[in-house]
């Protein structure tokens, strides 16, 4: 039922006609966030695999994010543009809370979504087969990584107060494998030796986020956890394309 419920919420596709789920089951989607992204990087792929048969790389790549963005109702990178928006502006922690919960987005998430989208353009530089595995392998694992957020800081609302009216519980130890084992096996059935060190840049990022989150408002937001997955999987995709580049 958790597994369902976390499709319903990361995704727009109308799981939710399946079953009827708990609205308690929404609190335990984290742990399968990583299996969400088998379906996204994995529709990802296969989007930008055919289109770069009929289209130049880069078209066929816009086209690729294009779908994920529908996919997810652009919910990570709402998340990132609040946050960039939130951390940017705000002075203190009822500050920051408070932009981040509006939905108007400020110069500071509008600045950070063209920076993210420029940099996430010079992807088309590799070889389309290596793109997309590093698409399907970048998803899964960043997913994991910036999940372990939840496990290092409290949330930081109260439940009433969030977005979404969900608080994520904290992972018990063998949810910790099975988001472990979703994050990590696309890259090890499928990404070439040369590129596991790749697997290791996501992991400052989290490291610095968290410390940030922390010192500024004592905890996450549903925000954080979207800016935290995009950030750690275009600091994925950097670290791919430097071992492409030199190794």
């Amino acid at each position: 039922m958790n597994l369902l419920a976390a499709f319903i919420f990361f995704t727009r596709l109308p799981f939710w006609r399946i079953k009827n789920v708990p609205s308690d089951s929404f609190k335990y989607v984290v742990p399968y966030w990583p299996l969400v992204g088998w379906l996204t990087g994995g529709l990802m792929v296969l989007t930008l695999w055919l289109c770069a048969h009929i289209l130049p790389v880069t078209v066929a790549w816009i086209v690729a994010i294009v779908v994920r963005l529908l996919l997810t109702g652009a919910l990570h990178e709402d998340g990132l543009a609040d946050f960039l928006d939130g951390f940017g502006g705000g002075t203190t922690r009822e500050r920051v809370l408070s932009i981040m919960k509006d939905s108007h987005i400020g110069t500071y998430g509008v600045i950070g979504l063209i920076v993210y989208y420029l940099l996430l353009m010079q992807m088309t530089l590799l070889p389309l087969e290596t793109l997309c595995l590093l698409v399907l392998c970048g998803d899964c694992w960043a997913k994991f990584v910036a999940s372990q957020i939840t496990n290092l800081l409290p949330y930081a609302r109260k439940e009433e107060e969030s977005k979404s009216k969900v608080v994520y519980s904290r992972m018990r130890i063998w949810e910790i494998c099975v988001a472990l084992v979703a994050g990590v096996l696309p890259a090890i059935l499928l990404l070439p030796l040369r590129f596991w060190i790749a697997l290791l840049f996501p992991v400052p990022v989290l490291l610095l986020l968290y410390l940030l989150m922390r010192r500024k408002i004592g905890g996450y937001t549903g925000d954080c956890c979207g800016a935290l997955f995009l950030l750690c999987e275009l600091s994925f995709y950097i670290g791919g394309l430097i071992i492409w580049k030199f190794y």
